[in-house]
Formats: structure tokens, sequence, C-alpha cells
């Protein structure tokens, strides 16, 4: 019998791992009204996004291919309550989100330790609190694992892989020759701060000895906001599991050195006086460990040719950005390499659940895929897509008692339009317009108003695919006899390219900044977004109207107060663009 209090939990879907791609699953699946238990180890949630690692959000290259969704709602909102980039209110911003879905229970500073499988499918994981001291025993009928380090893999017995494929295994030209256990290697973020006068420092015995012949391929720069020292990386040489803690050693003693370099160093100390240290990474922040097993396994060709998948669920367009497993004791080799890739490139759904275990999802840069193809998929904003569509799946399963493979053998096309409908764009699909927008009289004084129910809901190709107008404006909808909408579904513009008006920085692109100069200018919301708007309908009992002020989000939701029999709406105001621009407007039809 144990001597700490034991806990037993019953849902219907257990994500484990509170990174961005187990965010993403866990709230996705709630507000599709699935019952959901989030298990997190650390005290945070956002894994190499937080506050505890501090990397940046990444994702596809190019012109407006930003990733929506989730993902998105997080920025945007980021962007609304944390203009001047603070990791802690970045870290309730994530909180926020989860803890606003009554259907998610979190479970934080929880750890798994084992778990009992029934036949082909987890049953049940245990689970460690460190804070409570108490175990959680939880039963659920899916799970997924977003750990990253992919967890459950040696409580389930699921196949993975941990380390690079040789060259001929599927003929991946930017593979190595032979396979080997290597991996990408582990990194220690630091924040710098500059003050007004001389800050000193004095480096500790066990510093690291750095000197200019170690940066020759690396090269620190204190006038940049973005700087973040990525390249102090080790690791992918050892363990990238078992020997973690001796690498985190490791990365502390380098990123001491680095500093008594910047700051102490006779070529570099002028320019670097007024630097202080402000925060040193202690977790550090991992790119690859262990790659489950699914039905299909992606490759460097699958991302050079575009990924055109029929079950298409997420995409990328990151270069396959694969750093060298020397890591920063490769001095003569750059850290990374950035291979080409499209942007951007279909991910299959039949890369999110595992080839044996029945009822486990994964998501994040533990997914199917080689080692090659991971370098690109690893990103945290295509991991955040990944989840998302892992936790609308768990719903479809959940609800319909299907397995994760069923539900790409049998529900793969509600899957794709659910996801749409959750604004997560799928290049090469239209999302399905609702059908009383379709069948309704559309009126409007804007500019190419029919695009608002067009399907595509960004640009693409050229093409805006949105209805612009000034303020005042407005697109309305004129509903057949008898029909009613009870909701509105809404997609405004929120600058996918995060560019900013003439002679400003482009203070959108980062969600965040690292090195902190004295004078730095507060980010903003896109200022393309809809800040004002008004919901103008038709009723039984007459014209009513629903004024919406100081919205900063993409994708926006409303209900009716009434069922509708016309509804109009009118654009007052933009957070400062001139022009308004209304990817979708949709009128859902009242239960």
């Amino acid at each position: 019998m144990s001597p700490f209090p034991i806990v037993t939990l019953k849902t219907d879907f257990c994500v484990v791992g509170g990174g961005l791609s187990g965010l993403s699953a866990a709230v996705a699946a709630a507000r599709r009204g699935t019952g959901v238990v989030l298990v997190q180890d650390r005290p945070m949630l956002g894994g190499n996004a937080s506050s505890e690692v501090r990397m940046w959000i990444c994702g596809a290259h190019g012109e407006n291919m930003r990733e929506t969704g989730i993902v998105e709602e997080l920025e945007l909102e980021n962007q609304h309550r944390n203009p001047y980039k603070n990791y802690s209110i970045w870290d309730s911003v994530m909180l926020e989100i989860v803890k606003k879905e009554p259907n998610i229970t979190l479970l934080l500073n929880t750890t798994c330790t084992d778990g009992r499988m029934e036949g082909n499918k987890l049953r049940e994981i245990s689970c460690w609190q460190m804070t409570t001291q108490k175990i959680f025993r939880i039963e659920a009928k899916l799970f997924a694992d977003c750990s990253g380090d992919s967890v459950l893999a040696p409580v389930t017995g699921a196949p993975f892989r941990m380390g690079r494929e040789g060259r001929s295994e599927y003929g991946e030209s930017i593979a190595p020759e032979q396979a080997d256990a290597r991996t990408m290697g582990m990194s220690t973020m630091i924040v710098a701060r500059e003050y007004p006068g001389e800050r000193k420092f004095v480096a500790p015995s066990w510093a690291r000895k750095v000197t200019k012949e170690d940066l020759k391929l690396r090269t620190p720069d204190m006038r940049n906001p973005g700087e973040n020292f990525w390249y102090l990386e080790l690791g992918g040489m050892r363990d990238a599991i078992g020997d973690t803690e001796e690498v985190r050693d490791e990365l502390l003693k380098l990123a001491y050195g680095i500093w008594d370099y910047l700051k102490n160093d006779p070529e570099e100390r002028d320019k670097n006086r007024n630097f202080d240290i402000d925060w040193i990474g202690i977790l550090p922040g991992k790119r690859e460990s262990r790659r489950y097993i699914g039905d299909y396994v992606m490759t460097q060709h699958d991302v050079s040719s575009g990924g055109r998948f029929d079950d298409i669920v997420a995409y990328g367009g990151w270069t396959m950005d694969d750093h060298h497993p020397g890591g920063f004791d490769a001095k003569d080799e750059p850290p990374t390499i950035f291979h080409p890739a499209p942007s951007p490139y279909g991910i299959p759904y039949r890369s999110l659940y595992s080839k044996t275990v029945e009822n486990l999802f994964f998501a994040g840069r533990n997914i199917s895929v080689t080692h090659t193809a991971m370098s690109s998929t690893r990103v945290m904003a295509t991991c955040a897509l990944l989840g998302q569509a892992v936790g609308n799946a768990a719903a479809i399963a959940s609800r319909e008692g299907l397995s994760p493979r069923e539900v790409g053998k049998k529900r793969i096309r509600l899957l794709q339009e659910n996801l749409m409908d959750d604004d997560c764009y799928l290049p090469g699909l239209r999302r399905r317009v609702s059908p009383l927008a379709m069948e309704s009289r559309l009126e409007s004084d804007m500019e190419n108003a029919e695009a608002v129910r067009n399907g595509v809901d960004r640009p693409v190709g050229g093409a805006g695919n949105a209805a612009k107008g000034k303020a005042g404006s407005f697109l309305r909808y004129l509903l057949p006899a008898g029909r009613e909408a009870g909701s509105v579904r809404l997609v405004f513009d929120s600058d996918l390219d995060r560019k900013t008006l003439p002679g400003e920085e482009a203070k959108l692109r980062r969600p965040m900044f690292h090195n902190l100069l004295l004078h730095r200018e507060a980010s903003y919301t896109p200022k393309t977004l809809v800040r004002d708007f008004d919901l103008i309908y038709k009723t039984a009992e007459g014209e009513k109207t629903l004024a919406v002020r100081g919205n900063y989000q993409r994708l926006v939701r409303v209900s009716l107060p009434g069922k509708a029999s016309e509804v109009t709406l009118r654009i007052l105001a933009t957070h400062g663009e001139e022009t308004a621009r209304v990817f979708a407007f949709d009128v859902i039809e009242a239960e």
C-alpha cells in the first residue's frame, strides 16, 4: 500500500505534456465537449515557449504563412495584454486559456511514472505530483503523448526511433551515410538587460573558458533584441534523455563562460559594458529525442515535395534546420544547416497516432517522422497545429467510439472541416461555408464582398480572399424565408505577415523579445484587426443591435440573443489601419 494519497481520475482524453502541442490538444478537445486531463511535469505551461526555457515560437516561412488557430489566439492575446513582452505575463496567457475551459482538469508539477495496458490499449497512467505528494491514477479512453521525450513510449511499448536514419533507409539526401544515435542538442538561453551605466561581471570559478576562436561561426549581437544565444548547444553526441542533467550542467558552464567573454575580453568589454545578465535558463530547451512510429513515417521527400496528403491535418514551412550534433563543441562547423523546404507543405494525420497502441495519439516534435523531416516539423508553431489536430481528432473519436486510426479511415473529412472551422489553414482545401450563408442573399458596400463565403480565410497565391471597406461599411445576409440564424462566425485580418506602418520598427514578428535594450518600444495589437463592430439583426420582435467593442482576436464567434431572419455586420473601426478586411462572415442556423 502506498504511503501517499492516491487520487483516481476518469476522463475521455488524457494529454501528457503541456507545451504548445499538449496545450493546443487539450483546449481543442475540451472546446468540442470532451473531458480532458492535462498532465504537465513543470510548474507552468508552454514548454520551450515558457519562461523556463524562453525559445521564441517559430513556424512556416513565407508571405501569409503564419499559423492560425489556437497558437494565433494565444499570440494575439499576448500582443493585447503584454505589449512589453514580459515572460511572466506570457506564462499567464497560456495558463488562462486552459483554466477557462471547464472540461479540462489541469495537473501541474505532475510526472507520469508508469501505466497499465490491456491488450494493445493503454488504460491507465500513474503520475506523481511533487507539490502535493499525491499519486494520480488517470483512466482514459484516449491518450496523447505531447511530452516531447515520448514518456509513454516505454510505458506502452509503442515503437519509436531515436537518432538519425541512414541515407539509404529512406533515400534521404541530407541524412548521414550511416544511421547513428546522434541528435540535435539542447540549448540554454540567456536574457541580457541594458542599463544606463556600466555593469561588472565576475565569472564563477567553474565557468567554461570561451575565446574568440570558439565563436568564429557564432556571433553574439547584444544590440539585437532577438539575440537569445540559441547556439549555446550541447548534448547531441550523448543520450538526449538519460544524460540531460549532465548536459544541463555543461550548458550552464558554457553560458557563464560566454558571458565572461562578452563582459571581460579586451575586444568585447567596451561595447558590452552596460549589459548585465537578467536571466539564464536552468532547464535546457530540447530539440530532439524519441520519435514515435505511426501508420506513416514522413520523410525528407514528403517535405520537399510539398506534402500533398489526402489526410492533411496541419502544415509546416520551416526549413529543414539540421543542427550539428556536436553543437558548440564543433566550433569549425556551422551550428546548423538550413536545407530548403517549401512553405507550406502538408503533414498527414497518419503520422499522429501509434502504429501499435490502439488509443495513443502524439503531437509535437515526437511525431512519426524521420530525423531529417523532424528538423522542420519540430518548431513550436507547427507543433501547436499538430496538437490542435490531435485534440479535434480525439473529440471525434471520443464522441463516436472510434480509435485514432478509425477517425482517419472514416471521419477524416469531418476532422479537416472542424480544423478549418477553428481557423486552422489546410493548404489545398477550402472550408465548408455554413449552408445558411450560402443560401442567403448577400448585400454589401464593401469591395470583393463575395470573398467572405469562398471558404479561404487568408490571402493565398495572390488572391486576397477578403471583403475590404472603410469604417461604416457593411455586409448583410437576407435569410431565406422561414430560416433563422442563431450565431455568427467572423474571421478578421490579423496581418499574417505582421507588417507595420511605414517608418515603424517591426515589433510584431517575434511574440517575445530576449535582449532587453534600454530603449524599447511597446508592441501592439495588429493594426489591421477590426476593433469595433455592430451586429444588427432582425427578429420577430424587431431590429436589434449587438455592439462589440475592443476586439483584438482574428476568429470571433458571436451568439445572437435572439433568432434572426436578417443579419448585418457593420464595421466601425480597426486598430489603426484605414481599410478593414473580413475573410469570413458565416451565419449559423439556430437550433
